[in-house]
């Protein structure tokens, strides 16, 4: 009788342990978080012009906002859809007396739109790993004057971005994340305070940023 105890218990690990693996609840449902991070934009390949080591025509800065979402479980894998309103602190400057304007001219990193989805799988019942991809907007804040009147001409850029990173859930309703992305913006335009923007006009940017999150589902 205890052998036969001993198999059926065995049996009922074996069973429980893949169950286990695909317990992704805690993962769904909807989702808000605060963003803090890393946050380095720079020319892309076909604008850089560099010349040496020290002009890397790049800015960096500390990116700050909120993000929002909503994961489905869908078998053993977690789907989901968010969005994030974010700001830098990343401008234009002198770095060893060269102008580090990365083809924007004097520009602050100004609000950046994001959303897109993303897709996940657990590594542990608290833990998940997980890629993302979606599409970004971000907008330079034009930095110039003519002695008594500033320049607000702004620069709207479209672009796309994929990432990666790794969830864990804190508590039943709290999370804490760490994420990679990258994003290149294609296309630009000028937006005049008054009138018309500007005739769209291709663009080469690269974006990288590092970001930890903590947030609450509900």
């Amino acid at each position: 009788m205890k052998k036969h105890l001993a198999v059926l218990a065995l049996g009922c690990t074996a069973v429980a342990t893949p169950a286990l693996a695909q317990d992704n609840s805690t993962f769904t449902g909807p989702r808000v978080e605060a963003i803090l991070g890393y946050d380095k934009t720079q020319a892309g390949s076909s604008v850089d012009n560099d010349t040496t080591s020290s002009d890397d025509q790049s800015v960096d800065g500390l990116l700050y906002g909120i993000g929002a979402g909503y994961d489905v479980a869908v078998g053993g894998v977690v789907l989901g859809v968010e969005g994030e309103y974010t700001d830098s602190t990343a401008k234009t400057g002198y770095d060893n007396g060269d102008f580090e304007g990365f083809g924007f001219g004097n520009v602050k990193v100004g609000r950046d739109l994001y959303v897109g989805a993303r897709a996940g799988v657990l590594t542990s019942p608290r833990t998940m790993v997980y890629a993302k991809a979606g599409y970004t907007n971000a907008r330079f804040d034009v930095l110039a004057s003519d002695g008594t009147t500033e320049l607000k001409n702004n620069f709207d850029t479209d672009g796309w971005r994929v990432g990666a990173g790794v969830e864990h859930a804190l508590g039943p309703q709290t999370f804490a994340k760490l994420e990679y992305r990258y994003s290149n913006y294609n296309k630009g335009e000028v937006d005049y305070p008054v009138g018309t923007d500007s005739a769209r006009f291709d663009i080469d940017t690269d974006r990288h940023q590092v970001v930890v999150g903590v947030g609450m589902r509900f």
